[in-house]
């Protein structure tokens, strides 16, 4: 069942109207394929005009679409599948939502590390939405340390919204995780490439968003702090999302 966005209803009324025919279409009584395909491509019209004139927190939705490939997806995408995820901050645990290894881009070794999250409920919870603990910033600095030392470059997917905020993270230092990754990517003698897959969100993206290069997707955000959350310090309410959204140059057109 595909999922739409609020902003993406003339597809989804679109879509409907498909469906429906292939159903007809199925019991073989009338055979309709050639509305089929005038409706295929009414949707691609559709979808090609409306994401052509996307705002700012429409992007900011994209970014968040159930839909979307996380890090995972595109790490095994990019090496057929030779990927080798690695774990351990050996110090706390084994952080889900922050995912790490060595992977093969033709006869070059690469390593990947990115924040994870789930394509469904459970998933989503044992990734922890995609938010790391600070064990997780080690286990990535501990990665990038190990890519250093055999002289393996560097790429990083940020997809997150935001560094884990609970009690527990702060009691195993949170703050100090990602300010020691910054002031150690800064020094990385190896290559990195830092890649904005999704969301972006204040301190938890810098923890592995130092790099040579900085690439940002078309429909990601990044900014030091979420549309909603600004809005809600600055009005008190979430209503005013979209003009928060507008007002911090999150995009990557912005950027």
């Amino acid at each position: 069942m595909a999922t739409f966005l609020d902003f993406e209803a003339p597809i989804a009324d679109l879509y409907d109207q498909m469906v429906k025919f292939e159903e007809i279409k199925a019991k073989g009584k009338v055979d309709v394929s050639d509305k089929i395909v005038e409706l295929e491509n009414k949707i691609a019209e559709t979808r090609k005009e409306i994401f052509a004139n996307l705002t700012p927190w429409q992007r900011v939705q994209v970014s968040r679409h159930p839909d979307r490939p996380y890090a995972l997806a595109y790490i095994n995408a990019i090496t057929d599948g030779n990927f080798l995820e690695l774990h351990g901050d050996r110090g706390v645990k084994d952080d889900k939502a922050m995912i790490g290894g060595l992977g093969s881009i033709g006869h070059r070794t690469f390593m990947f590390i990115g924040q994870q999250k789930g394509e469904n409920t459970k998933m989503r919870q044992y990734r922890n939405f995609g938010m790391p603990n600070p064990e997780g910033y080690r286990k990535a600095l501990r990665l990038m340390k190990l890519a250093e030392k055999f002289n393996k470059p560097i790429v990083t997917f940020i997809d997150t919204p935001g560094a884990f905020p609970g009690l527990e993270a702060e009691e195993r230092g949170q703050g100090e995780a990602i300010a020691r990754n910054l002031y150690e990517m800064a020094q990385l003698k190896v290559p990195v490439i830092c890649i904005i897959i999704g969301e972006g969100a204040s301190g938890g993206a810098l923890g592995i968003g130092v790099g040579d290069r900085v690439l940002m997707l078309e429909n990601a955000w990044y900014s030091v702090i979420s549309p909603e959350n600004c809005s809600t310090i600055l009005w008190r309410s979430w209503e005013q999302k979209e003009i928060a959204a507008s007002a911090l140059k999150l995009t990557a057109d912005d950027m």
